[in-house]
């Protein structure tokens, strides 16, 4: 008998873009590759801007991602525009012709998209149209579906969180969009939604967000990222618990800034904030600062200089660094100033017996239970990050009673394996429906 395919689809490749949402994809697929019954295929967006270099050969849109495993992809866009209101590619012969002919050489079982921006929500359509009996699973990492503003959830009047979205709301935060657009944007979306098998929602609050939306109940699950067991580094005993680390994007999203707002405050103490305990340490583990806007990366720059040696920049690090690197610090900070859903990093810290101290809202205060195996903070509010750094730096006893309140991750072969007969389950169900 032979083994049944899985496509994943994904918008970066991790190894062109290092990002959760990819991370977690690669990491899911690797672990796919063991199954006695299934054969995973892996295609990502490739070329710029993330690439400097677009398609190999003219005429095709697809091409190999890995010189060592003839089943990663890259789907190049070169060529195409990118509609980013509708979340789709002007040229619809991308869908029509080049993944058409891609599914027809494949011919997947099972199709699970773990992402399409710069790709287009017209991916799915085409899977129905072209494998009718293929299953189709739709993993939702955050909000983009809903939210025009990169899927943040986070108003541009001010930065207020975002728990409700329409028309008015987000003409109101652009303004040059009309209203009717936005409801036709989310008709848009909703039509290719319709087409989706089944939905994944690693988070209790994304999940209800999107029914709020208008996703079915019973056609979305609770499915935490299963995450792959590492080695630890031992740590060092009878020090003080003052080393602090941020892992993530550099972006105005992921709030470094204002960390290093904390960390200013924290400098301007001879002892701390307020003058009590020790000043911290933080090391700034990151990437793609490179691409943001200059307005953002002034900011960032002139908030690490008035940080002054208190600060480290590390910079983009590799991903079999990071148990040296969680080792080197007592606290891992997720500072996001918007709502995430199941943030990765808080996952690796906890592998890692790293308590978080995390903005108190969403899937970060839902993953980090306060008090327990980390501590919440006001979020956006460097002012209560500082208070709350420097109570984990300075209070004896603290960081050893949340290390020991850290729960086991869910393992990657438990998280295989439910994915596995949920495939099988929709297989099924595809086959009596077309039938």
């Amino acid at each position: 008998m032979r083994r049944r395919k899985v496509l994943y689809v994904l918008h970066n490749h991790p190894k062109t873009r290092p990002g959760g949402a990819e991370a977690y994809a690669f990491e899911t697929y690797l672990a796919m590759r063991a199954s006695p019954d299934w054969e995973p295929i892996l295609v990502a967006k490739g070329g710029p801007p993330l690439q400097p270099i677009g398609r190999l050969h003219s005429g095709t849109q697809f091409g190999p991602a890995s010189v060592d495993d003839p089943n990663q992809y890259f789907c190049y866009t070169d060529g195409y525009g990118y509609d980013w209101i509708y979340g789709t590619t002007t040229d619809k012969e991308l869908y029509t012709k080049h993944f058409r002919g891609f599914l027809d050489a494949i011919r997947p079982d099972v199709v699970h998209f773990q992402h399409t921006q710069f790709l287009g929500y017209d991916l799915i359509r085409e899977v129905r149209n072209t494998l009718p009996h293929a299953a189709i699973l739709y993993t939702l990492h955050e909000f983009m579906p809903i939210c025009h503003r990169q899927g943040q959830m986070v108003r541009t009047i001010a930065n207020e969180l975002c728990d409700e979205e329409s028309p008015r709301r987000c003409h109101e935060c652009f303004p040059d969009i009309d209203p009717q657009t936005f409801f036709m944007r989310k008709r848009f979306v909703q039509s290719h939604f319709a087409l989706v098998d089944r939905f994944i929602a690693p988070s209790h609050f994304l999940l209800e967000r999107y029914v709020e939306w208008g996703i079915p109940r019973d056609r979305i699950l609770f499915e935490d990222y299963g995450r792959t067991a590492v080695a630890r580094f031992a740590s060092d005993h009878d020090r003080p618990r003052d080393r602090f680390g941020f892992f993530g994007q550099f972006n105005p999203y992921k709030g470094a800034d204002v960390l290093l707002e904390a960390m200013k405050l924290l400098g301007l103490a001879s002892e701390g904030l307020d003058g009590e305990g020790p000043v911290p340490h933080v090391w700034l583990h990151g990437a793609n600062l490179d691409i943001q806007a200059g307005e953002f990366q002034t900011r960032f720059r002139e908030l690490l200089e008035s940080a002054g040696d208190n600060v480290t920049l590390v910079g983009t690090y590799r991903h079999a660094d990071l148990a040296r690197l969680m080792a080197n610090v007592d606290w891992v900070v997720v500072p996001s100033i918007w709502w995430e859903n199941s943030p990765l990093v808080i996952q690796e810290a906890f592998m890692h017996g790293r308590p978080v101290l995390c903005s108190d809202i969403g899937g970060m205060a839902e993953k980090v239970e306060n008090g327990v195996n980390g501590l919440h903070f006001a979020v956006g509010d460097p002012e209560d990050l500082a208070r709350t750094m420097a109570r984990a730096a300075g209070s004896p006893g603290l960081w050893e009673t949340l290390r020991a309140g850290i729960p086991q991750i869910y393992p990657m072969d438990q998280h295989v394996q439910r994915l596995t007969e949920l495939y099988g389950h929709l297989l099924e169900g595809r086959d009596a429906s077309v039938a």
